[in-house]
This record gives structure tokens, sequence and C-alpha cells, in this order.
């Protein structure tokens, strides 16, 4: 991925979920420097002390910190980034240049069009492999995904049933993205 991806943005994202990942700091002190970390609180009452303290712990090992779809959060604790949901891209104008980079999520080439406008950095797309995550939807598969990465003006991150045992299907034309895969 190194040699394709855009040197400001890290290659690998884990994302957090409440569900999936119960302590969100702990995963972080498990992951590679120089990959980034996705903060999905989905409005949880202890937030702000869970990104505070994200924030230490990313800092410490030199990862990326990107708060999911609030902006507000995300300067309070200095965030590298902030990732929209493909709902949410006409906020992201708003915080243009507050932030080293933003991400959306995506699911189709207009999408990824629509997030390219919105002045976004990169995309996640999803959902690319069998996942078990339950929102996910059917899979795209590799040839798609491929295709997507073809066709998109931004850098893409591939989402959803990423492991070990498929990433090098992908790597070579987008990042990663994972929750369970990186754990």
């Amino acid at each position: 991925m190194a040699r394709h991806f855009p040197p400001d943005l890290p290659p690998v994202l884990f994302l957090t979920d409440p569900q999936r990942v119960p302590d969100p700091v702990a995963a972080a002190s498990r992951l590679p420097s120089g990959s980034g970390l996705v903060y999905r609180h989905f409005g949880a009452a202890d937030r702000h002390q869970v990104a505070r303290a994200l924030a230490d712990a990313c800092a410490r090992r030199e990862i990326a910190l990107i708060i999911a779809a609030d902006a507000v959060l995300a300067c309070e604790v200095e965030a590298d980034g902030i990732h929209w949901p493909e709902a949410r891209l006409t906020d992201a104008k708003a915080w243009r240049g507050y932030f080293r980079f933003q991400t959306a999520s995506a699911h189709s080439v207009r999408a990824l069009n629509r997030a390219r406008r919105a002045g976004m950095d990169a995309a996640l797309v999803s959902t690319v492999f069998a996942s078990n995550s339950p929102s996910a939807s059917a899979p795209l598969g590799v040839s798609r995904f491929r295709n997507l990465a073809r066709q998109s003006e931004l850098p893409i991150y591939a989402l959803g049933g990423v492991r070990a045992d498929n990433a090098a299907r992908i790597s070579d034309v987008g990042g990663v993205a994972a929750i369970e895969g990186l754990l």
C-alpha cells in the first residue's frame, strides 16, 4: 500500500464499535504506528473521556486519531481527522481546513464523486467482503472494489470483512479498514 497510497493518509484504519470493541483505548495500544483509528462513539455518554484517552494513546503510538461524525469533539481532542457518514457530507464543508484530513463513507461511484466535491481526502467503501457486522450489506467483491478504485479520484479504503487472509487482494489499489480483521 505504501507504494500507491498517499503518504499523508494512514494506509490502515481501525474502526471502533461499541459492541465489538468495548475498550477502544486497549485496542489502540495494539495498533501499529502509522495506522489510523476511527472512533465511532454513537453518542455514548462517556465519549469525551474516551476520546481524550484515545488522543493520548494514539499520540504515544503515532496513530492518527479520526473522530466519526462529531467535529466539535474532534476539535476538543485535537484529532488528526474526521470521518463523515455518506448522509452527512454537507456538514463536512464547514469543517474544511480544521483537520489534517477528512474521510467519508461511500457505497457507489456517485457517492465517491460527492465525497470528492465535498473536499474529502479519502473514502471508505463498504461492504467489500462478507462481514459479521449487523449493518453490512451484500459484499461488493474484489472486482467491483477494484473497479471503484480505478474510477475514483479519491484514495479509497476497503471496509467490511477485510482480514489478513484477503487484504492482499485489494491492497494494491486501496487502503485497508477493519474492525474484527485487525483485532
